[in-house]
């Protein structure tokens, strides 16, 4: 039970962290660097520097590194499910 519980406060902290970069990507701060702040720092602190920052023009949006991001992602989120998955196999 402890594993799910695990894996599901990691998956929904990073679907958090992704919605407060879409956030970010109306501001100046940007998606990218919205994003990776909510995932070093909380999600409610990301957040609070998102709405810190200044409102771009309307119709304006800011990705930045969005690709990046992303396979970082997804090989940090890989690298732990594999990490997860070896360690309870030897429990």
């Amino acid at each position: 039970m402890t594993l799910s519980v695990i894996i599901f406060g990691i998956l929904s902290g990073s679907l958090l962290s992704v919605l407060i970069g879409l956030v970010g990507a109306r501001r100046r701060i940007g998606f990218g660097w919205a994003y990776i702040l909510s995932l070093i720092f909380t999600p409610l602190l990301g957040l609070i520097f998102t709405l810190l920052s200044e409102p771009l023009p309307e119709g304006e949006r800011r990705w930045g590194c969005v690709a990046t991001l992303i396979v970082l992602s997804i090989l940090a989120l890989t690298g732990l499910f594999f990490f997860l998955f070896l360690s309870s196999a030897f429990v």
